[in-house]
């Protein structure tokens, strides 16, 4: 996880309104940072915020080839087979990151080739001065973040991680300009004009959830033939994605919550750091306000599994506190996605503060890949079932995905999401429809057995579902909505302030975007709808709503 920032076709070059929107995003790069201008292209800035996860000396970036000086590239992201490209096609890398695959890949095969052949997730710019190209691309479901400003009339085009990284050159952009995130599964081109500008060629998708990898995949189908079941395939295959996700020079650790999907990764991951004979061990974390059973269910997952386990628990002052900076580093103002980031964000300031694990692996994906969420019980047909997974996964940047990243790296940690590996969907969401569905009530039942003769986990965790433990959980979850009520009664101006686009429909969702607009104003594209269960007549995003919800 690292920050990346560029412009290109401003006037002045480096102006202090650059430097002010760079050091915006400087929480996802502590490590070190670099500003770079080649004369050669005088309108281009590129700027990176490096947190060094794999190969500290040679890693920075903007990165540069001895084989390739006319090349640049800026990413933030993680090649997982950036070794096998090596191999494949005899690239004679420079340095040990991961990232430098992208520049070997693209001047062998060219740019849609490139973003096909990369198993990892990633956020890239890359600048050709001999072709006077630059491109921007974007991993298939978006887990790492790009934001992209253009001005058409004024010949401008600039990118960031993170919107606030934007946001000043947006003030001073004309009033057409166009500010938001760039789409995942998606790359364009751009031509760097003679006068210094630049203006867009095209724009191309190159991947729908679902699809089968272009690339090379981890597990070969001889390998995969070889399992007899598809319970088998599935066990394997998320474990092979974890697998390829230890990549890293720092520590390793695990958000664990308790659930199934946290519990299965955990579980994954503490069985192959023994096989890698990592050095340390796994430590695990766990949030909760007052004696919530999420600490009791994760308690028990991590006795289980011999980790090195720590509880968090907040308050109502830690709530009082993080609330408005929560909405600042998420940059949305959904109603669920703010509430489900208040104990993750609150959970990556401990860990950064507190440990040393900088690498984090989490369950993020699993509902949507494998309709964990309760709704799916309602779904009226198969395909509306299959196809509602593949709408959340489409848009899981906007909403989990964006809560998952922002989270984290408001604390320089960096996150790894095993369930969006693109091997794994593939398979997943290829199987029978019907199996995938929710069955005698339980959700996730296919993932479930498919690790039930496994001894990974034992059945009391494996087949706790969701009721099993509802009723601690509405009441916690009752509590940290009388806290978020009581800060809105007295934060929330008394002013009937209207807003563009997407309405509030509550006091709290006015108060969100109260906030939202301090730093944001005008955004509302950032914000398309609001997340909310399908199926099912409810006005408010909480499961607990729910009919199927156990809650008293």
């Amino acid at each position: 996880m690292c920050g990346i920032w560029g412009t290109f076709g401003m006037d002045g070059g480096l102006t202090p309104t650059c430097i002010k929107c760079f050091a915006a995003i400087v929480h996802r790069g502590p490590d070190a940072w670099r500003l770079e201008q080649d004369s050669r292209e005088p309108q281009v800035v590129l700027g990176f915020q490096r947190l060094a996860i794999v190969d500290g000396l040679h890693g920075m970036q903007p990165m540069k080839l001895h084989c390739f000086p006319r090349l640049t590239l800026i990413c933030n992201g993680e090649i997982y087979n950036c070794k096998r490209l090596r191999e494949q096609y005899n690239f004679p890398y420079e340095t040990n990151c991961d990232v430098e695959a992208i520049i070997h890949t693209y001047k062998k095969f060219g740019i849609a080739d490139t973003v096909t052949k990369l198993d990892g997730v990633f956020s890239f710019c890359l600048i050709d001065g001999e072709a006077r190209k630059v491109y921007i691309a974007r991993d298939p479901y978006g887990v790492r973040p790009l934001f992209k400003l253009h001005d058409e009339k004024k010949g401008l085009m600039a990118i960031c991680s993170e919107a606030k990284g934007l946001m000043g050159l947006k003030q001073k952009a004309s009033e057409s300009s166009s500010l938001g995130q760039f789409p995942p599964g998606h790359f364009e081109v751009w031509n760097l004009l003679d006068d210094g500008k630049i203006n867009l060629d095209y724009t191309e998708r190159y991947f729908t959830p679902g699809t089968p990898p272009r690339f090379v995949p981890y597990v070969s189908t001889e390998e995969l033939a070889k399992l007899n079941s598809l319970y088998e395939k599935t066990a394997f295959l998320l474990e092979a994605a974890c697998k390829k996700r230890l990549m890293s020079d720092r520590r390793i650790g695990c958000l664990l919550s308790g659930g199934l999907d946290s519990s299965l990764i955990t579980a994954l991951v503490v069985k192959l750091a023994k096989e890698h004979k990592l050095p340390y061990k796994i430590q695990t974390f766990a949030i909760g306000m007052g004696d919530s059973p999420d600490l009791a269910a994760a308690r028990t997952v991590a006795d289980y599994l011999g980790t090195e386990h720590h509880e968090v628990r907040f308050d109502e002052n830690d709530v009082r506190q993080s609330l408005d900076n929560v909405i600042y580093h998420l940059e949305t103002f959904d109603i669920t996605t703010i509430r489900a980031s208040l104990p993750m964000y609150l959970l990556s300031k401990y860990i950064k503060e507190n440990t040393d694990t900088t690498v984090v692996f989490s369950g993020e994906g699993a509902d949507e890949v494998a309709q964990g969420y309760i709704y799916f019980r309602d779904a009226p047909t198969i395909t509306a079932a299959h196809e509602e997974s593949i709408r959340l996964l489409s848009d899981i940047y906007l909403y989990d995905g964006l809560r998952a990243d922002r989270t984290t790296s408001a604390f320089s940690l960096e996150l790894r999401v095993p369930f969006l590996d693109i091997q794994f969907t593939h398979h997943y969401l290829n199987i029978e429809p019907k199996l995938r569905q929710p069955q005698n009530g339980v959700e996730k039942h296919l993932l479930r057995s498919s690790f039930a003769k496994s001894g990974l986990l034992p059945d009391s965790i494996l087949w706790r579902h969701k009721e099993a433990f509802s009723d601690g959980v509405a009441s916690v979850k009752k509590s940290l909505f009388t806290t978020i009520s009581e800060i809105i009664a007295e934060r929330l101006p008394e002013d009937d302030q209207q807003f563009k686009g997407l309405q509030p429909t509550s006091t709290e969702s006015k108060y969100y975007r109260y906030v939202f607009e301090k730093s944001f104003s005008g955004q509302h594209n950032f914000t398309p709808y609001y997340w909310m269960p399908k199926w099912v007549q409810v006005s408010d995003p909480s499961a607990r709503f729910i009919k199927h919800y156990a809650a008293t």
